[in-house]
C-alpha cells in the first residue's frame, strides 16, 4: 500500500475494530487482507495486542487472511471465522477450458464482488476451491455460472484440508549463506541482482511482513512469499560442505 491516506484509513479501521471488541466484549472481524494490508496489520500488532488479534485464511497456504479481534479466554466462548469454502467445477469437464486462478478471479470480479470478501483460490483437477466470507457465499453459488467460455457449477464444500491438499516436498539448496536474497536466488534460479530487485520492488514478504532488507537472515520456520514466484517455508541448514557452502532445505508446494 503506497497511498499514505489508505494506510491511515486502514490503521484507523483496525483500531476501531480492536476497541469495539474490547469495549463490547464481542468478536470483530476484518475482510480478507492482501499482503500489503497484512503488513500494515503486523506493524500495529503489538499496539493491538490488548484485543488479542488472530489471523486465519482457511488454509496453511493461504496468503489472504481475515483478522479476528477477541479470544475465548476473554469472551468466555469461541466464535469461528466467517470463512467458507466453495468448490467451482465445470458442468462438463470433458469440454471445459483449463481454468486458471485469474480466470476464476476475473469471473468473480465481473459479478461486482468486493475483493475483500474473497480469499485465496486453489486449483485441483481443473476445479477451483475458493475461500470467501460467509456473507457472500450464497450469492456466488447462485450467480457464478461461467468462467471464461466454460459453464460451471458452484457449491459449498467441506472445510477440509483434504479438498485442497497439495503435495509438499522438501527441496535442498546449496547456498553461501542464509541471507534471504541468497536463498531466494538459489530457489528460483535468479541472479543476485534479480533477487535483490524483488526486494527493491516490494515483492518479498517474510511471515506476513514486507521485507525490504535483502540482507536479513532467514530462520527455520520462516514463511516467505515472493509475488509472482510462490511461497515457501525455510527449514534451516542441514550441513556445511567441505568448501564452506551451506546445504539448506525449503518446503514448497507443488
Amino acid at each position: 500500500m503506497d497511498d499514505e491516506k489508505e494506510i491511515r484509513q486502514l490503521q484507523k479501521r483496525l483500531q476501531e475494530l480492536a476497541e469495539k471488541s474490547s469495549r463490547q466484549n464481542i468478536y470483530t472481524f476484518t475482510g480478507f487482507f492482501g499482503m500489503a494490508q497484512l503488513d500494515v496489520f503486523h506493524r500495529m500488532e503489538q499496539e493491538l495486542s490488548y484485543a488479542h488479534p488472530k489471523l486465519c485464511g482457511g488454509s496453511e497456504l493461504a496468503e489472504r487472511m481475515v483478522v479476528r479481534f477477541g479470544s475465548p479466554e476473554e469472551m468466555g466462548y469461541e466464535e469461528a471465522f466467517p470463512i467458507v469454502l466453495l468448490k467451482i467445477e465445470p458442468s462438463m469437464q470433458k469440454y471445459a477450458d483449463t481454468l486458471g486462478h485469474r480466470d476464476i478471479l476475473g469471473a468473480l470480479m465481473h459479478l461486482g464482488i468486493e475483493r475483500s470478501t474473497l480469499g485465496d483460490i486453489f486449483l485441483k483437477d481443473n476445479c477451483g476451491y475458493l475461500f470467501c466470507l460467509d456473507s457472500i457465499a450464497d450469492f456466488i453459488v447462485e450467480e457464478l455460472q461461467k468462467v471464461r467460455h466454460t459453464d460451471v457449477r458452484c457449491r459449498r464444500a467441506e472445510m477440509s484440508e483434504e479438498l485442497i491438499k497439495q503435495e509438499k516436498v522438501r527441496q535442498s539448496l546449496t547456498v553461501s549463506s542464509e541471507r534471504a536474497d541468497v536463498v531466494i536466488a538459489g530457489l528460483y534460479h535468479l541472479s543476485r541482482t534479480g533477487s535483490m530487485e524483488l526486494f527493491r520492488t516490494g515483492k518479498v514478504y517474510i511471515n506476513g511482513r514486507l521485507c525490504e532488507n535483502n540482507s536479513c537472515f532467514l530462520k527455520k520456520g520462516d514463511a516467505v512469499s515472493v509475488r509472482g514466484k510462490g511461497k515457501f517455508f525455510y527449514d534451516g541448514v542441514d550441513r556445511e560442505t567441505k568448501k564452506g557452502k551451506l546445504c539448506a532445505g525449503v518446503w514448497i508446494y507443488l
